[in-house]
């Protein structure tokens, strides 16, 4: 995925502003490239998992996808842990075949940003381009 760094920006803060609950949203992308950043609520409120309102998950899904983009990542944040998935991510992930997860951990000094395809429980890194 591509994504412009005032997007990727946006996420970190995103996660930030949560701290120390984890944080969850949307990218919607076209083409392999990101166009939007969408923030949702971690209604957990809890810096171990994330969880969304299926209200508030169809309403942005169907936002994006009303545009002619493609929900081309989730993200959340790992508060306590590095950007790597954990079963509970691989687990969510199976029911969004096709869709990349970038994960924005802040157990470190400073943010850390991994991007992952969870296919059949295996994970596996891919790049991401920061243009910007």
């Amino acid at each position: 995925m591509r994504i412009a760094r005032a997007m990727l920006d946006r996420i970190v803060d995103h996660a930030r502003r949560e701290f120390p609950n984890e944080c969850c949203g949307f990218v919607a992308t076209r083409d392999g490239t990101a166009t939007e950043v969408a923030e949702v609520e971690n209604v957990a409120a809890s810096p171990f998992r994330f969880d969304i309102e299926p209200h508030v998950l169809l309403r942005a899904v169907t936002a994006i996808e009303d545009r002619g983009d493609d929900v081309g990542a989730i993200y959340h944040s790992h508060t306590r842990s590095d950007p790597y998935p954990s079963q509970t991510d691989a687990n969510f992930a199976a029911h969004w075949p096709g869709t990349e997860w970038l994960i924005v951990g802040l157990a470190g000094d400073e943010p850390q940003v991994r991007h992952f395809r969870i296919e059949d429980g295996r994970v596996a890194e891919v790049e991401l381009v920061v243009d910007g």
